[in-house]
């Protein structure tokens, strides 16, 4: 996931999972010159909206293991990343990961939903946990939103 990889990379070139936010913002903008330090300083927004990121006062802590961050040669992040996902997107990028092709989840989360008689995202975490898959800190979420 190139968020995941794009939050890692600064983690993973200082060896530990805690930073501060400058050297965060410094490790994006100026080492690697993938984002300007404004968007840099979103991405910890976004970061921690997804659970990727804790901030702890002028530090930011890594809620990932950042040792099973690969950041592939030639890795450059979209700019997409800097925007926040939908509950939906996230259950669904989950499912995906997971190795279920993306154009069958969404064709049966629909049915699920016409079925049902739910949201989008409800019927996403039925699909999900049919599937075998924790979402579980997505069910919080679901059940703010209705």
């Amino acid at each position: 996931m190139s968020l995941r990889s794009a939050v890692g990379a600064p983690f993973v070139q200082a060896g530990t999972d805690r930073l501060g936010r400058s050297d965060f913002v410094v490790a994006l903008s100026l080492d690697r010159d993938w984002f300007s330090p404004d968007q840099a300083k979103r991405l910890i927004d976004v970061a921690a909206s997804e659970g990727l990121l804790e901030p702890d006062d002028d530090e930011l802590v890594a809620t990932f293991d950042v040792g099973d961050v690969t950041v592939p040669e030639g890795f450059t992040p979209d700019e997409s990343i800097l925007q926040q996902r939908t509950t939906f997107e996230r259950i669904l990028d989950a499912v995906v990961d997971s190795g279920i092709d993306k154009r069958e989840a969404v064709a049966a989360i629909n049915g699920l939903q016409s079925d049902l008689g739910v949201t989008l995202e409800t019927a996403a975490v039925v699909y999900a946990r049919r599937k075998g898959l924790a979402v579980d800190d997505h069910v919080q979420r679901v059940r703010g939103e209705l």
